[in-house]
């Protein structure tokens, strides 16, 4: 609680948040009831911890969210956004033999390089969410993680399958999550069993070689595992299948704009090391999912939270 306060107060480094902290710890230990109140070197230990704590929250609080229909989540859409590190970019020769020039200053040795279409390269972190995707509706975060800019969506995603709301039919993403493990792993359940959501994803053209013409030398799982890949293609390049992608340039590229904008993200992160910044990203998801709450309780039905933040 101490760590969510500090960062809906923008307090931008540790040793800000604690001193913002101290100054309120009276108040602070009688809300929270605490009998005292946690050491600065406590607070610094704990915080790169705090991660494997939000991390199962934002699931709990998306799923109370939706039980208080907050909104509604029959299409979800999955995206990964890239921020810069602090001080200067490590440059990738450099970096792996681990030589940091006597003219860069304050690098962020544990920061890493990726690259997306909108961001180009970063060097830097990145976080990964799925949000509701209904047209008309607020677009609400479920699930997050953190990690590095160099994060494959391929590994990061399919944890966060299993997390859906079992209203959920439809999961959008981009050409960057096209893949035949990930399609099969919204479709079908592990036993191989139809879940009835759809993955709508536009082909990646490096994985793209053409409709087979003869599969006399696949096996019959690769034939089926080929059927349901153009199945997929086939929806997606339907009116129908192009009407639900348009959602998620609705819905979650609007998010990671809105996050940025509140917690003042862009275009650099709050801190150095991968623990540090992780919590930093899920507490800030965990925020902006409860200022929703809080909004859809005070009777307003709209993403508008700026107002809130600025009462703190």
């Amino acid at each position: 609680m101490l760590i969510l306060t500090a960062i809906l107060n923008k307090r931008k480094t540790k040793s800000a948040q604690y001193r913002f902290l101290f100054m309120h710890r009276q108040k602070l230990k009688r809300l929270l009831s605490l009998d005292r109140f946690p050491a600065r070197s406590t607070y610094f230990q704990r915080y790169p911890q705090a991660d494997r704590l939000l991390e199962p929250a934002i699931v709990l609080q998306g799923q109370r969210a939706l039980e208080e229909r907050v909104t509604t989540a029959c299409s979800v859409a999955v995206d990964k956004s890239l921020l810069w590190a602090r001080g200067t970019p490590w440059h990738g020769k450099r970096r792996c033999k681990g030589k940091v020039p006597p003219e860069l200053q304050g690098v962020d040795r544990q920061a890493d390089w990726g690259f997306s279409p909108y961001h180009k390269w970063v060097y830097g972190y990145s976080y990964e969410v799925v949000t509701t995707a209904d047209s008309g509706t607020i677009n609400l975060p479920l699930v997050a993680s953190g990690g590095l800019a160099s994060a494959s969506e391929h590994t990061s995603c399919p944890a966060k399958i299993e997390h859906l709301p079992s209203r959920t039919s439809f999961v959008l993403a981009d050409s960057g999550y096209d893949s035949n493990a990930l399609g099969d792993r919204v479709e079908r359940d592990d036993k191989g069993r139809s879940t009835g959501r759809r993955f709508v994803c536009p082909p990646n053209r490096r994985n793209v070689r053409g409709r087979p013409s003869g599969t006399s030398h696949m096996s019959r799982s690769q034939r089926l595992e080929q059927q349901r890949r153009w199945a997929r293609i086939d929806f997606y390049q339907s009116p129908r299948g192009h009407r639900l992608y348009a959602r998620r340039s609705q819905s979650v590229e609007p998010l990671h704009e809105r996050l940025k904008s509140l917690f003042e993200l862009n275009p650099r992160v709050w801190h150095r090391g991968l623990a540090n910044n992780r919590t930093q990203l899920l507490a800030t998801v965990f925020c902006y999912q409860l200022l929703l709450r809080y909004n859809h309780l005070c009777g307003r039905r709209n993403a508008q939270v700026q107002w809130i933040i600025e009462c703190l």
